[in-house]
């Protein structure tokens, strides 16, 4: 997998469909849904970054997110519910290691709709576009220990837990020990093909 490809590929956001979800490029327009559960403490407690203070900070962020796109550099998608029309989270790619063709995924889901197969369904998506269209061979996802719905939308996924780093990073002043899931390409095309 070459750097150039993602960027060719992300640079022009596909748009990836489930039965009731569709993850399209983020647009400043989702501010006001975002901000619903961006606000919200009890959403980022296992989340790198802190509460959005204001709506206007989170269309700013909206606007950052737009140069990314541009640009190829952002892989992450709007997560829409069908039936509302509303962007409920967000889901894709936090970083690829190029040499080793492994990318890691990641998900925020609004805890207005949690409960209902959403975040799943998301990332199962996420999962087979990696796999199918970027050639991945591996795919990761890490969360903060305590963080048990992660982990649990994880092994919904097929993925293998393999451990914790203990206090393996520095977020919001506090080390946290952090767990890790993978999948690789023939583990999910089995895990997919019994579904």
């Amino acid at each position: 997998m070459k750097r150039e490809r993602i960027c060719q590929i992300f640079s022009d956001m596909p748009k990836l469909e489930t039965p009731r979800l569709l993850l399209r490029q983020m647009r400043v327009s989702d501010a006001e849904d975002m901000f619903d559960y961006a606000a919200r403490e009890d959403v980022t407690t296992y989340l790198l970054w802190s509460p959005h203070p204001t709506q206007s900070y989170t269309a700013e962020y909206l606007r950052y997110i737009r140069g990314r796109y541009s640009l190829g550099e952002f892989y992450d998608w709007a997560v829409v519910e069908k039936e509302s029309g509303r962007m409920i989270g967000t889901c894709g790619f936090t970083r690829f290691d190029f040499p080793h063709n492994c990318g890691e995924i990641g998900y925020v889901l609004s805890p207005d709709y949690h409960g209902r197969g959403y975040g799943t369904e998301a990332a199962s998506r996420v999962l087979r576009f990696g796999f199918e269209e970027l050639g991945l061979h591996r795919i990761e996802a890490k969360f903060m220990k305590g963080n048990e719905a992660s982990l649990h939308v994880m092994e919904k996924l097929g993925m293998t837990f393999e451990g914790y780093r203990r206090d393996g990073m520095l977020v919001k002043s506090a080390y946290r020990t952090i767990g890790i899931c993978s999948i690789l390409k023939s583990e999910f095309d089995s895990v997919d093909s019994i579904k």
